[in-house]
């Protein structure tokens, strides 16, 4: 009889080899509120890799971190109509506490506009106090209906950027360059995500935003996934907030806004674009363990030669861990290792000490060959660059492969619902199709220019629809 697969696979039920993967290596459980989630150390530790990759690429931007408070005040949601209705069917209230009703009612941080305006409109003065450039890494709560972990949960981790302007060509060019050059660089360099950037429609748009920035991925299944998305703000919570300063040339101005963000959705959208039926594929660039040197027997010159490998490995820069648990057979820790996605595992045993050798696997290309042991220091940052670019290209070479330029509205459900993105022109299009697009569970995940860039203007000519299934 053959061997049940330790994942279902991809190919007979996606969501549920998502949901498989998810447990089997050790990333994340449900919590026991529904929709909450408890982030396993494995997970959490792709978190902290994210977080440090992107906190440098942020603070490289002038932007400085900073912490507010969990509970707003209700009031402050009445200030800013556009804002308020978009997230009122997903807002948690706190009415009591102490064991006595609140006089004001609190919610709990669904996004922090409201109180970090408010605090902004006290320390902002002068043109000398602009630009105001603000992160907070935190949590936030929005009750979703709809709950899959990584994906969308009640309570999730995030980054929130805020930041203040002189003009509205500050703000607009700052909302672009963190979309570009903090969230696409990153998406790139380290999760080796392709990508397609774009402006969001009316529709789709952040609620309070004049703009909304977007990066859109394609996942293993075909739908799309927003990673990152980039606001400007215009001047509407200045206004709410009365957040102004005295110009240079003594006026009283209002000042110019944007916010952004990127959360713990991003490992969900690693493992739906690079896991396999084994499991996860980890960039080597991301992965907190690039490589995992495994003692097959316990063997005292084997556990010496795995321990001082993985030192050598360790001090030529590496991310490694040596698992020499030989109470836990082989074949179990090594499968254990692959659902994991560890880029690299060496392999070494009594035969391979004796042949100066040790067994490489790559989990990313798949195979195993034996290696000089001697050769491994030297050889393995190449093998690692050439993975982390591979899985880049697989990729895009996905998305590429499967977006398909159509011309109407029933070419582009057709091509959704077979697992594929379409562009279509959106003059051709337009608010009508895409209320249309809606009633197929088709949504356009952004509007890009005829060349690819990001447009200008929601109208401008040549616009075209990017139009997928989502999560």
């Amino acid at each position: 009889m053959a061997k049940a697969p330790v994942l279902t696979p991809r190919a007979d039920d996606f969501p549920r080899w998502y949901q498989d993967l998810i447990s089997k290596a050790e990333l994340a459980d449900n919590g026991p509120v529904r929709g909450t989630m408890v982030i396993r150390p494995y997970g959490y530790g792709l978190w902290e890799r994210m977080q440090a990759e992107m906190d440098a690429r942020i603070k490289e931007t002038g932007t400085q971190n900073a912490y507010f408070p969990l509970l707003i005040p209700q009031s402050y949601f009445a200030r800013e109509a556009d804002h308020v209705e978009g997230f009122a069917p997903e807002l948690a209230v706190v009415t009591h506490g102490g064991g006595k009703e609140l006089e004001e009612p609190a919610v709990v941080r669904p996004t922090s506009e409201m109180i970090i305006n408010d605090y902004f409109s006290k320390w902002v003065q002068s043109y000398r106090d602009l630009p105001l450039l603000i992160n907070q890494w935190a949590n936030v709560v929005r009750w979703e209906l709809r709950p899959r972990l990584f994906l969308r949960t009640t309570e999730f981790l995030w980054q929130e950027g805020h930041t203040a302007h002189a003009t509205y060509e500050e703000a607009r060019d700052f909302a672009a360059h963190i979309q570009r050059h903090v969230y696409g660089d990153f998406l790139t360099s380290v999760l080796a995500m392709d990508f397609v950037s774009g402006r969001k429609t009316v529709k789709e748009r952040f609620a309070g935003a004049v703009n909304t920035l977007t990066l859109e991925s394609m996942m293993g299944d075909g739908k799309a996934l927003q990673m990152v998305t980039s606001h400007e703000l215009g001047q509407n919570f200045a206004k709410a907030f009365n957040t102004r300063y005295l110009s240079r040339e003594g006026r009283q101005e209002l000042v110019w806004q944007t916010s952004w963000g990127s959360t713990t959705r991003m490992i969900g959208a690693l493992v739906m674009t690079h896991g396999d039926d084994n499991g996860l594929r980890v960039p080597p660039r991301l992965a907190q363990i690039q490589v995992v040197v495994l003692a097959i027997k316990g063997d005292e010159a084997v556990l010496a030669k795995v321990r001082e490998l993985g030192d050598r490995l360790k001090a030529a820069g590496l991310r490694v861990h040596v698992d020499d648990r030989t109470d836990t057979p082989f074949g179990r820790r090594a499968v254990d290792w692959e659902l994991k996605g560890v880029p690299v595992r060496i392999e070494v045993g009594p035969r391979d000490l004796e042949n100066g050798t040790a067994m490489l696997a790559r989990r990313i290309p798949g195979g195993k060959e034996p290696m000089p042991i001697d050769s491994l220091v030297r050889l393995l940052p190449a093998i690692l660059d050439e993975d982390q670019a591979l899985l880049l290209t697989q990729s895009r070479e996905r998305r590429e492969s499967r977006t398909s330029d159509v011309s109407t509205i029933g070419e582009a459900v057709e091509v959704a619902r077979d697992g594929g993105w379409a562009r279509i022109p959106w003059a051709d299009l337009g608010e009508e199709g895409e209320a249309a697009l809606a009633e197929h569970a088709v949504t356009v995940r952004c509007l890009v220019a005829a060349d690819g860039s990001v447009p200008d203007a929601d109208d401008a000519p040549g616009n075209v629809a990017v139009v997928a299934r989502a999560y």
